[in-house]
């Protein structure tokens, strides 16, 4: 039976030091192992190898492209006001969507930005 046990997002990064250190500091992802020129990074189940690609053309400059994960979580407020201590790059404040969502957003330095969703229950105004 087939069953996705964890993802692991690939990165292209320009600067591997400084984005490895932004994950580690600023955003809580411990260093599984780095080998040859990747970083392998987790936050729970949350799997990040990020490849130091110097000429690649940097997330930032991908504009609507530089999204590339959206982590369902719980304790959605408390990560966000970890995240705001630390310095993170908050792009998208938190905040309740129509959708049944409440979400924020945080950017890396090479502008590769994340989303973190929460369900919620549904007002009944909705």
């Amino acid at each position: 039976m087939f069953e996705v046990k964890a993802t692991q997002h690939v990165l292209a990064v320009k600067d591997l030091e400084k984005t490895e250190r932004y994950f580690l500091d600023k955003l809580g992802f411990s260093a599984r192992f780095r080998v040859d020129g990747w970083s392998f990074l987790s936050l729970g189940g949350f799997h990040v190898m990020l490849g130091h690609c110097p000429d690649e053309l940097p997330a930032s400059d991908t504009h609507e492209h530089s999204y590339f994960a959206y982590v369902n979580c719980e304790g959605i407020d408390e990560i966000y006001r970890d995240y705001q201590q630390r310095g993170a790059e908050i792009f998208q404040v938190i905040s309740d969507k129509p959708w049944g969502l409440r979400e924020f957003g945080v950017a890396t330095p090479e502008g590769h930005r994340i989303m973190f969703g929460e369900d919620i229950e549904p007002s009944e105004n909705s």
